[in-house]
């Protein structure tokens, strides 16, 4: 076992124990990953000990949230427990309809840390939409269960600068800002974090990461899932809100940060807000707006809706590493392919030394191409020489992926990691109230003044104006070479 390995083992065991107090516990994020994630870190032996109580607005008792959250993991849970393994997590769910009122919710709290023992801390998961996060946390202060427990926020934190400063005000009134967690999920997959490793951990990378040999860096978050059942919260929301503010920018503060001093939460925190510090305002002229044909007539969406489902920008790093270096960002709904790839093209030589026509070049620059879906794989694309007669040059890469290395089993899906991360205090891939002000106050401009939106099909990569967009550049999605599979 590596240090690491030891350390890691060795705060699992150091963990307390844990009453996880899962507000909107009835609802959909609940189904599909936290009842599944926390099943799986309750039988990992990385986990503590943990109970649960759920509490929501449907009246239900303990044993008809069982059977609720049974069907949940049958449905959502890539491991499939045992039935002795469930009735082992179903004995730690509990549940509390939110009409029972603060006072039972702290019942069914008190009751669950003593069966815990003596040590046990407690952690609130709001998973509930915007408009009910104030309304569970003036709960939990009724309930009196403040003091020395932790918070869980799911995005989005505001829509604007002063909604954002308004929301940390409110809360700041109840909890200090080291008890609050505000969760990113893709933070929480293990490529990103393998953004830091790789940059950090070799000599190959770290000297060229900066302005002099990068030409720019493309960001691309393409999903081919629709708004269905979430029009009406979509709506006031639209996919700068919903993507770029919570997830692409700060995947973008892990591939521009500097080195923090330490591998620890604060000094992480601290590079990060330091990139968001340097970000230039974004400008309205270099943002793309889209909205897919057809989305008009889902239920609850306006005729006249100019919510964008679709969004590209070009933004800036103004600092001494990514002075003149532009960063592409894109995402959007219904789009051809699902993808989550980071691309870093690399500065072109100079090609007098070759003969025209060698190849060199005519197929773009060399690129490093990190892969964040869940098999997280890494490219690395240059230039060699074809074999045979002349000089002429071809694009060849190397490929590697996660699942071929020997403890590809040991990863944790991004909700497990979270959760476990948040009972231990570490706030490495949560964002700071700092952080997110500062993105809304760089969003500002776009938000005054948004360019129009324009349609584009279903299944197609975006409105045409992507293309003026990057110009000179091209897109790299989508790609035109595919992964490798791995042959054993």
């Amino acid at each position: 076992m590596t240090q690491v390995e030891r350390q890691y083992v060795k705060a699992a065991q150091a963990t307390a124990p844990h009453v996880v107090v899962l507000f909107g516990a009835a609802g959909d994020l609940a189904k599909r990953k936290l009842l599944p994630g926390m099943a799986n870190l309750v039988l990992s032996s990385l986990a503590p000990d943990i109970e649960i109580v759920g509490t929501s607005l449907e009246e239900l008792d303990d044993d008809s949230y069982r059977a609720q959250a049974k069907a949940a993991l049958d449905e959502f849970d890539r491991r499939h427990l045992s039935d002795s393994e469930w009735d082992d997590f179903a004995s730690k769910l509990h549940y509390v309809p939110s009409s029972a009122g603060p006072d039972a919710l702290a019942r069914a709290v008190h009751e669950a840390e003593e069966r815990l023992g003596p040590d046990a801390h407690r952690i609130h998961y709001l998973s509930v939409p915007p408009k009910a996060a104030l309304a569970a946390v003036d709960t939990i202060a009724a309930a009196r269960l403040v003091e020395g427990s932790r918070i869980i926020m799911e995005k989005p934190f505001g829509t604007d600068l002063a909604s954002a400063v308004e929301l940390n005000r409110r809360l700041h009134k109840t909890f200090t800002e080291d008890q609050i967690f505000r969760i990113d999920h893709f933070l929480g997959k293990e490529p990103a974090q393998n953004i830091l490793a790789i940059r950090f951990g070799n000599g190959l990378f770290e000297p060229i990461w900066n302005r002099n040999f990068i030409q720019q860096i493309q960001i691309d978050v393409p999903e081919t899932l629709g708004i269905e059942q979430r029009a009406a919260f979509y709506e006031s929301t639209g996919a700068y809100r919903d993507m770029v503010v919570t997830h692409l920018f700060q995947i973008l503060a892990f591939v521009a940060m500097e080195a923090p001093t330490a591998l620890e939460p604060q000094a992480i925190s601290e590079e990060k807000n330091k990139v968001f510090r340097s970000m230039t305002p974004i400008d309205p002229d270099n943002v793309v707006r889209g909205q897919y044909v057809g989305y008009k007539d889902i239920p609850g969406v306006s005729p006249e809706s100019e919510t964008e489902t679709f969004v590209a920008l070009k933004c800036f790093i103004d600092n001494w590493r990514w002075a003149g270096v532009p960063f592409y960002l894109r995402t959007g709904k219904k789009m051809a392919e699902g993808q989550r790839i980071i691309s870093i093209a690399f500065k072109e030589p100079p090609r007098s030394m070759f003969p025209s026509g060698s190849g060199v070049g005519a197929k773009g620059p060399d690129h490093l191409t990190f892969d964040l879906a869940d098999a997280s794989k890494m490219s690395l694309s240059f230039y060699g020489k074809r074999p045979g007669p002349g000089m002429r040059l071809d694009k060849i890469s190397m490929q590697f992926s996660m699942q071929e290395q020997a403890n590809a089993g040991d990863v944790l899906e991004a909700y497990e990691r979270l959760i476990l991360d948040a009972m231990r205090g570490d706030h490495t891939l949560f964002t700071t109230a700092e952080g997110i002000e500062r993105l809304w106050e760089v969003s500002q401009p776009l938000l005054d003044d948004p360019p129009p939106v324009r349609p584009y099909a279903v299944g197609s990569w975006g409105p045409n104006a992507i293309h003026q967009l990057i110009a000179p550049y091209a897109w790299r999605l989508p790609f035109e070479r595919v992964w490798r599979e791995s042959h054993h």
